[in-house]
């Protein structure tokens, strides 16, 4: 059975070589050479840093758009989807204010994220990971995989999703690249 929690360690090691570690919004992480996904919430002792995440259940997404996902979504650890980015995010204490059906209007009625997620699947791969709920830095860390030729399908992603209403409520974001070595 798959394990719901991951720790995304950034150390010496590990089968993703980082290319880059950019703060978007607030502060960003100290630099490391790899990152390792490991199963659990265990602390890793050669980390430079972890940050810890848990799959859940959807939260903001209808049966229609379930379904449109779950049909064009590819899985992770495609052999050719050697690039790979770490999102680690944050909300404003105000978004945490606003009822989920207030949040789900910005999401998606508002901003189109799921809409805009869509037009670039099958290309993109991408798994959430819930991190507020556990006490972590970020309340969400989103893992993406895609082929060298789609990176700039994925850079106009992550342009209009941070041009949408939604990133207003975003304070701390940062954009860790990677490069699978094995």
């Amino acid at each position: 059975m798959e394990s719901r929690f991951t720790s995304f360690v950034g150390g010496p090691t590990g089968p993703w070589k980082v290319v880059s570690i950019r703060a978007i919004s607030g502060d960003g992480l100290p630099s490391a050479g790899h990152l390792d996904l490991r199963e659990g919430l265990n602390e890793a002792e050669d980390a430079v840093w972890q940050l810890r995440g848990v799959t859940s259940n959807l939260r903001y997404t209808q049966e229609t758009e379930r379904k449109a996902l779950a049909a064009v979504q590819p899985p992770l650890s495609r052999p050719e989807a050697r690039c790979a980015a770490l999102i680690p995010i944050r909300k404003t204490a105000a978004w945490w204010l606003l009822a989920q059906d207030e949040r789900r209007a910005i999401i998606e009625e508002q901003s189109r994220h799921i809409a805009i997620g869509m037009a670039y699947l099958p290309a993109v791969a991408r798994k959430l990971f819930h991190a507020r709920d556990l006490g972590e830095p970020f309340d969400f860390l989103t893992w993406f995989e895609f082929a060298p030729d789609h990176a700039a399908g994925f850079d106009a992603l992550l342009a209009a999703l941070r041009a949408s209403p939604e990133w207003d409520y975003v304070d701390r974001e940062v954009e860790i690249r990677l490069e699978r070595v094995r």
